[in-house]
């Protein structure tokens, strides 16, 4: 019996808005520019979706709780939605949904899109976290992947966030654009510091041939500016740059990307609630384009040794808008339906609770899952130990500093030959 068997644990809501002012260079994510003809239809399609819920869940064999405890509406770039669309899809929420009322709701928002009107809007939602997806406090940096932002633009934005009362606000940065220099990102991090924000995120670049960066670079050549790329080495000496000044200052490491400052009067961080759910297993429902889902599998699949159900939507916006209808929706969503049993489900427990800080307790997985099922893998945590990739912690493991730069090895070890490739990557898309 895994944790999953707590069907007490709150929904979190997952909404995909997959339209952007301008493509960046290096984005690899189901987004891009459309005209804003599109908008109504697809927040429409959303809403239908949000109310056809419960019986698509039904029919996929996952349990549904209406209980809500997190929102995140991601991207692409939400913030380009017009105030009433953004009304529209924060009330489909409420209106089919018990959003707890100390539930965290997210917003990514580009700098410079953040009108106010927009803030209205989110004040209005219920919004309380705004994430910013910053990449560079540099201006020249920013502007060679297609960024239309500034620096100045950035600092304002956070100054009238917090000025109109959302103070949780989260800056995403990334190591490896082109002209970064260590000098140039101690820059962006100062400033990220000096910004006062309650959560940063670090990514490294990734060279991903879906992207047009990720092509230039591939083939060698020099356009979207390529040529200025840092290479594997240097990016990653910047990730540790940056793991280390962060930490100077205040801004905790608690996952292989994110950062968060102590809670002001209180225990613990301001953490990304919500992210958390897909670290530690807990049951989130996503809705658009290319959003991935994990609820509690229903009594009949569990009575087959089914732990959870999986499934996601289409990672275009012309196959998402092909399904007409909850059943239409309900057939698509069947089709990447994955069921994850007990095995899949421990393997889980490893690649996605060793993303965090604290690692995992193998205690708590032999109560769960047995401690046969967990001394299969003593070889494996032995050599990982040994090749400097894990530490032990107690009773747990986590990630040395090393590790977390080949994490995604260290991943792979505990996946089973038949499941290797299927469930690394339907679970690296849904994080």
């Amino acid at each position: 019996m895994t944790d999953l068997s707590a069907s007490q644990l709150s929904q979190g809501i997952y909404i995909s808005v997959p339209f952007c002012r301008t493509k960046c260079s290096f984005c690899n994510f189901a987004s891009g520019v459309f005209s804003r003809a599109l908008f109504d239809r697809y927040v429409a399609q959303l809403c239908a979706e949000i109310e056809a819920a419960n019986d698509i869940a039904r029919q996929l064999g996952g349990q549904l709780d209406r209980r809500v405890d997190s929102i995140y509406l991601g991207g692409g770039t939400p913030s380009v939605l017009a105030s009433d669309q953004l009304r529209r899809l924060f009330h489909s929420v409420r209106e089919n949904f018990e959003v707890e009322p100390a539930a965290e709701i997210t917003v990514e928002c580009a700098p410079g899109t953040i009108s106010g009107e927009v803030i209205d809007a989110l004040l209005d939602c219920g919004v309380n976290r705004v994430s910013l997806g910053v990449q560079s406090f540099v201006d020249k940096e920013s502007s060679s992947v297609g960024r239309l932002h500034t620096r100045a633009i950035t600092l304002d934005d956070i100054a009238r966030l917090r000025s109109s009362g959302i103070g949780n606000i989260s800056v995403d940065l990334i190591a490896g654009l082109p002209h970064q220099t260590e000098e140039s990102w101690q820059l962006s991090l100062s400033e990220t510091l000096a910004s006062g924000v309650s959560h940063v995120s670090v990514y490294m670049l990734e060279v991903d041939e879906d992207s047009r960066l990720g092509t230039e670079l591939l083939a060698g050549g020099s356009r979207y500016h390529a040529h200025f790329v840092p290479d594997d080495d240097r990016t990653a000496d910047l990730y540790l740059a940056a793991c280390e000044r962060l930490e100077q200052g205040g801004v905790q490491q608690y996952e292989i990307s994110n950062f968060a400052r102590p809670v002001t009067h209180g225990i613990g961080l301001r953490d990304s609630k919500h992210n958390l759910k897909y670290w530690t297993r807990q049951p989130y429902l996503g809705f658009g384009v290319d959003a991935h889902s994990m609820l509690v599998a229903g009594d009949d699949l569990r009575s087959t040794g089914i732990e959870a159900v999986r499934f996601a939507t289409p990672d275009s916006l012309e196959g998402y808008s092909a399904a007409n209808g909850a059943a239409a929706r309900a057939e698509q969503l069947l089709a990447s339906r994955t069921l994850v049993n007990a095995q899949a489900a421990l393997e889980e427990s490893f690649f996605l609770g060793l993303r965090l800080n604290r690692g995992i307790s193998l205690a708590t997985l032999k109560a769960q899952f047995g401690d046969a099922a967990i001394s299969t893998y003593d070889a494996v945590i032995a050599e990982l130990v040994q090749d400097g990739l894990l530490e032990e912690a107690g009773d747990g493991l986590r990630l040395t500093s090393r590790g977390r730069l080949l994490s995604n090895e260290v991943f792979a070890r505990f996946l089973r030959e038949e499941t290797i490739h299927h469930r690394d990557t339907e679970a690296q898309r849904s994080i």
